[in-house]
C-alpha cells in the first residue's frame, strides 16, 4: 500500500478506476515521473481496458507538460513498452496495465532508460510523493496531449524471431487463446513468419472481458482451452494462453494438461543451458527443486532471488544471467534486456518440441514425477504476518529460508509461504521429492493451518 496515493504497489501503480486511478492521478504521475526521471522522451502504451486511451492522455499532458516528448504506441503489451523503450533508445516508457486483475481496474508500469525497471527502492515511492503534492494543487480540466504515434509491431515481431531459427521450426498444430486480452494483435502480427499451424481462441481485444479476466493460472480462466483439447485429444500439439497484457504465457499439453509454469522453468533452463552450459538462471523462492536439479545437471549456475518483476530484473542484471523464471509463469530474457516477455516462451516452446521430437508432456512429464508440486493456492487471511508467524513456529524443526516470505525445507518436501505484493491473500507453494501423495497431504496439513 502506497503511503500517500493508495493505487502505488511495491513495484508498479494498481488500482479501481476511477476510485484510485483517474485521468486527474495520471496527470500528475506523468508530471511526477518527469520530474524524477527527467526523461526527453517516453513511449506509453495500453492494454485493452477501456480507461486506457483517457488515462494516457492525462499522462502524457503531464509528461509534456514538464519537458517529455511523447510516443504513442497505442494497443500493445507489457513487454512492447520494454522493447520500445530500450530498441529505440528511449528515456522511459509506460505502460497502462492492471495485467489479470478484473476490468474495472487499471494501472502503470513504469522503466526508464534500457527498460530499467522503476519500483519503491528505484523511484517509485518519489514519483508518488510527487504526484500526491501536485494532486494538492489545480489540475487541468481537460487533457489533449500532442503525440508522436508510432506502430512498432513489425520491429517487434523481427526482434521476436531472433530467438529461435525458425526454418527448423516444424508445422506444429498449436491452439492459442488471447482471452480477449491484447495478445491476439501480437500473434497476427507474429503468426505470419511461424510455420506453426494456430487455431485462434478470443483474439478479439475486448477491454469488458467478457469470457472473464483474462488469467489462466486460474482454472475457469483455462477451463475452456482445457475443455477443447480434451474433446480432441491428441489433435494440437500443445496449446497456449496469455493474461490480459500477455507478459505471463501458460502451457497445456495436447491431452489438455496444464502445466505449471514450475515445470517450464524448468524446460526454458534446460533449452538453454544445453547450449550452453556456463550460463546463469535465475530462479525465484516458490519452488525450487526441479530447476535447481536442472542446472546442476547442465553444469550452470543457478542464483536465487526474491519474487517479483523489478527484484528479478535487477538481479539478471547484477548476474549476467541469460534467463530468469517465476513459477507465476514470468519468463525473463537477458537477449530482451532482462525483461519479462510472454512472446519469446512461446517461440521457445515451439522451437524445442520441434527439435527435441517430443510432446511438451513427454518433455516436462519427468519433472513433473520427480518433483510434484501443489501449484500456488491463495488464501484471504485477516493476518499475513500472524500467520507467518504461527506456521514458522509450528515447522521450526525444518531448514528456514526468509529472502521471500518464509521458506522450509524437509528432506523429502517443502514449502513456501509469502503474503502478495499486489492482492490481500497468502500463497503456498508446496513440492516433495517424487512423493505426490505426500505432497499433496503437506499442503492440506498447511492449509488447514493457515485458513483455522
Amino acid at each position: 500500500m502506497g503511503q500517500f496515493l493508495p493505487c502505488f504497489k511495491a513495484y508498479d501503480v494498481r488500482g479501481i478506476v476511477p476510485i484510485e486511478l483517474n485521468p486527474r492521478i495520471a496527470y500528475a504521475i506523468g508530471r511526477a515521473y518527469a520530474q524524477q526521471i527527467r526523461p526527453r522522451t517516453a513511449c506509453i502504451g495500453y492494454d485493452i481496458r477501456l480507461s486506457g486511451p483517457e488515462l494516457q492522455a492525462a499522462l502524457a499532458q503531464g509528461l509534456i507538460e514538464e519537458g517529455a516528448s511523447v510516443i504513442d504506441l497505442g494497443m500493445v503489451g507489457t513487454e512492447m513498452v520494454y522493447f520500445a523503450t530500450a530498441h529505440y533508445g528511449l528515456d522511459g516508457g509506460v505502460m497502462l496495465t492492471a495485467s489479470h486483475n478484473p476490468a474495472e481496474y487499471n494501472g502503470m508500469k513504469m522503466v526508464r532508460a534500457e527498460s530499467r525497471p522503476i519500483s519503491g527502492d528505484t523511484g517509485l515511492n518519489e514519483i508518488e510523493r510527487i504526484a500526491a503534492s501536485l494532486l494538492e494543487g489545480d489540475i487541468p480540466a481537460s487533457f489533449a496531449p500532442t503525440m508522436e504515434r508510432k506502430d512498432v509491431y513489425d520491429d517487434f515481431v523481427n526482434h521476436l524471431l531472433t530467438f529461435a531459427d525458425i526454418s527448423q521450426m516444424k508445422p506444429l498444430r498449436v491452439l492459442a487463446d488471447a482471452g480477449n486480452g491484447a495478445a491476439g494483435l501480437a500473434m497476427r502480427a507474429l503468426s505470419p513468419h511461424l510455420p506453426l499451424r494456430i487455431e485462434e481462441m478470443l483474439y478479439e481485444p475486448d477491454g469488458q472481458f467478457p469470457n472473464g479476466v483474462p488469467n489462466p493460472i486460474l482454472q475457469e480462466s483455462r477451463a475452456r482451452i482445457e475443455e477443447k483439447l480434451r474433446a480432441n485429444p491428441g489433435e494440437y500439439d500443445f496449446a497456449v494462453a496469455w493474461d490480459g497484457d500477455y507478459d505471463r504465457c501458460f502451457f497445456l499439453d495436447g491431452q489438455g494438461n496444464f502445466i505449471e509454469g514450475y515445470y517450464i522453468v524448468g524446460v526454458l533452463a534446460q533449452a538453454i543451458l544445453s547450449a550452453d552450459p556456463s550460463q546463469t538462471i535465475i530462479y525465484d523462492p516458490r519452488l525450487i527443486w526441479n530447476t535447481l536439479d536442472i542446472v546442476q545437471q547442465y553444469g550452470g549456475n543457478a542464483v536465487l532471488c526474491k519474487s517479483g518483476h523489478a527484484f528479478i530484473k535487477e538481479r539478471m542484471r547484477a548476474e549476467d544471467a541469460i534467463y530468469g523464471g517465476e513459477m507465476s509463469a514470468h519468463h525473463y530474457f537477458k537477449g530482451h534486456w532482462y525483461c519479462d516477455s510472454g512472446m519469446i516462451p512461446l517461440i521457445m516452446i515451439a522451437d524445442l518440441v520441434s527439435r527435441s521430437g517430443k510432446s511438451l508432456g513427454e518433455l516436462v512429464g519427468g519433472m513433473v514425477t520427480k518433483f510434484p508440486c501443489s501449484g500456488e493456492v491463495n488464501s484471504k487471511v485477516a493476518d499475513v504476518g500472524a500467520v507467518l508467524e504461527k506456521v514458522g513456529r509450528i515447522y521450526s524443526d525444518g531448514e528456514i529460508d526468509r529472502t521471500d516470505g518464509l521458506s522450509v525445507e524437509y528432506p523429502t518436501w517443502r514449502f513456501n509461504l509469502r503474503g502478495s505484493n499486489t492482492e490481500p491473500v497468502i500463497r503456498l507453494n508446496v513440492e516433495s521429492r517424487g512423493d505426490h501423495s505426500l505432497m499433496v497431504q503437506k499442503t492440506e496439513e498447511l492449509l488447514a493451518l493457515i485458513r483455522g
